[in-house]
């Protein structure tokens, strides 16, 4: 089976990380735009953050045989930087038109501040206004009212539900997000968040129906494979095939292909691999005898 990972922020992995997802079938991510850990102090650094991602970080992606999306915006925390926000959201506009974004994100709410509700309204009308969709990250205290403060903000802007994927749900926030007819993302993190068992248990109150699953793997405690983890976890329990398949690789697709950048039928086919190839003159390579052919689980490390 195919997997997508819809979430995850690879600029903080490393190429076996990417070798060890293409073995365990993952084929396709999408990389949002997000907190690098510190604060950024100067709107600048946003651009060559921004061009990393749909430049160096897609090609990367690709000399293991995945194909890399992502998603640019100003995130939530650095929302509430009130010197470097006009700036960012400049660039936000003018780099929404690059090819390899597919939404406007990740954006939403993390203190849940005036400044917040602001950038974020300032940010769904240019998703409207650029044909995006949009990727909503919930806080991580108090996740239902904020999640209730979300999705009043998104009605008031007028974006349609569908365009709108809601992430890092749980028990309290799920049946809210799908009743609005938003996309329920989740992420399954080692000991916080979710994980496989409880997102097991949604799966079979709720069905897979507009419901995601991503391991949003970044700098800190977290795991790139926890979307094949999550599979394993839901066959064990008895959930047909066709259910988790919708989960990890139909949905995630239908989603973002609504931003007319992501070709579904080419997601069907393997991507090759090719590590004579540079990027800019550089190559993942450092020393080792470039791979090339299909990205069969030799070549993919």
């Amino acid at each position: 089976m195919n997997l997508f990972d819809p979430h995850i922020h690879m600029t903080s992995r490393t190429t076996d990380d990417y070798a060890a997802m293409r073995r365990a079938g993952i084929v396709a991510v999408t990389e949002p735009a997000f907190w690098l850990g510190q604060p950024r102090t100067h709107a600048g650094s946003f651009e060559d953050y921004f061009l990393s991602l749909i430049g160096w970080e897609r090609f990367r992606a690709s000399q293991f045989g995945i194909r890399h999306f992502c998603t640019l915006g100003l995130n939530p925390k650095e929302a509430n930087t009130p010197g470097i926000v006009d700036g960012v959201l400049e660039l936000v506009d003018l780099y929404l038109v690059k090819e390899g974004v597919v939404a406007v994100g990740e954006i939403g709410y993390d203190d849940m501040t005036a400044a917040e509700d602001d950038i974020l309204a300032r940010q769904v009308e240019m998703a409207m206004r650029h044909d995006l969709p949009v990727m909503i990250h919930t806080p991580h205290r108090d996740k239902k009212a904020g999640t209730r403060r979300t999705l009043d903000l998104l009605r008031e802007a007028g974006i349609p539900p569908h365009r709108v994927l809601i992430d890092h749900n749980n028990e309290q926030t799920l049946e809210m997000v799908l009743e609005s007819g938003c996309w329920a993302g989740h992420t399954i993190y080692p000991g916080s968040k979710m994980d496989e068992p409880r997102m097991v248990s949604l799966v079979q109150a709720f069905g897979p129906e507009r419901i995601m699953v991503n391991s949003s793997a970044d700098w800190g405690i977290s795991d790139p494979l926890k979307v094949p983890k999550t599979v394993a976890a839901m066959r064990a329990a008895g959930i047909a095939e066709d259910a988790i398949e919708t989960i990890v690789w139909r949905n995630p697709i239908a989603f973002y292909a609504q931003s007319g950048r992501l070709d579904p039928a080419e997601l069907e086919t393997p991507l090759p691999v090719d590590q004579r190839l540079l990027f800019e003159g550089n190559t993942v390579l450092r020393g080792q005898t470039p791979l090339v052919g299909s990205p069969t689980a030799e070549a993919a490390g």
